[in-house]
């Protein structure tokens, strides 16, 4: 029931989805394919078949899209997965660009 001279508010909460980030792995020739498919079940929890297809094509092309992610958490996978190329003696390269 509406009162006289009572103005009813419209209120559009515009939420929009944050912008993507490509997460790239780049090519090289002494981080082993068997640290690559690790890496890529173990943090961005690839199937092993797609693990194993997203290696092969990083080796072939020299760089491959690996996920999609909001900016926060392709930085977090990123940074974790140079930390254990690391750790491990890998010269292993990932960078950032926007989707």
């Amino acid at each position: 029931m509406s009162v006289k001279g009572e103005v009813k508010e419209r209120t559009d909460i515009g939420l929009k989805e944050p912008p993507q980030y490509n997460v790239v792995m780049l090519n090289d020739d002494f981080t082993t394919m068997e640290f690559v498919v690790e890496i890529l079940e173990d943090i961005f929890h690839k199937e092993p078949a797609e693990a194993n297809r997203l290696m092969m094509l990083v080796h072939k092309s020299g760089s491959a899209v690996v996920g999609a992610y909001p900016y926060d958490i392709a930085a977090t996978k990123v940074n974790e997965a140079m930390a254990r190329a690391k750790a491990e003696g890998f010269p292993f390269r990932m960078r950032l660009e926007e989707a």
